[in-house]
């Protein structure tokens, strides 16, 4: 699904230059969950940028589900996230403005879906995700739990082939944390491919694969 091969990235800094990736090669199977591990500062999050086509690489080869991806225009990019990818975050990203149901359909907005049809599917995934008594909810009236399923359900409205998680835990209890990462790997038993960016153990334990990056190289892959 996912093959990387000597991916370098480096960011301009004033008059100097920071490398923070240095040579990454990676492999990700159609329908498996990893988790990537590293300090801040080593280089995951720019990976998982990379992989979400949020960020060009400067050298090397990132082919996804057989398509090599390499310096697209932004709109090129962004048919390619809409129509193979799906993110979550620490943060949620939610539209406070939106109530639950209309932050699920937005991914279908951009893929011209009608409105009636794109709230329609919007209410399937939050029944999916056992949130469907707070469709008409504004994300400050959520608990961090609830909007993290409401952040999974628009990620999946799209029917991605990879989901991609950057700490989807880190703003949760422990309690909540197990469900979320219970619901994660459902979703992977449909095929679903799953990246997951965590500074947690026992979050990684649960992944077929960690990861490990440091200074921006891979230094360890260990199954689980």
């Amino acid at each position: 699904m996912i093959k990387i091969r000597n991916i370098h990235k480096s960011y301009e800094m004033g008059q100097s230059s920071l490398h923070v990736l240095k040579g990454i090669d990676l492999d990700i199977e159609t329908g498996e969950m990893i988790s990537i591990m590293g300090a801040s500062g080593s280089g995951k999050s720019t990976l998982l940028n990379i992989l979400g086509i949020l960020d060009n690489y400067d050298e090397g080869e990132y082919v996804l589900d057989g398509m090599k991806i390499k310096r697209l225009n932004e709109r090129k990019a962004a048919q390619l996230r809409n129509r193979k990818l799906g993110f979550v975050f620490q943060s949620f990203n939610l539209v406070s403005f939106k109530n639950a149901m209309e932050n699920v359909a937005l991914p279908l907005y951009y893929q011209n879906v009608p409105r009636k049809k794109r709230n329609t599917i919007a209410m399937e995934y939050l029944e999916k995700m056992g949130i469907e008594d707070w469709a008409h909810h504004l994300p400050n009236e959520l608990s961090g739990g609830q909007k993290q399923r409401v952040a999974i359900a628009r990620a999946l409205i799209t029917k991605p082939k990879v989901i991609l998680a950057d700490e989807p835990t880190g703003a949760l209890d422990s309690v909540t944390s197990r469900e979320v990462i219970d619901l994660l790997q459902e979703i992977n038993n449909t095929g679903i491919t799953i990246v997951i960016v965590t500074h947690e153990h026992d979050i990684a334990q649960r992944t077929a694969r960690t990861v490990k990056i440091t200074d921006g190289m891979i230094t360890e892959i260990i199954k689980n």
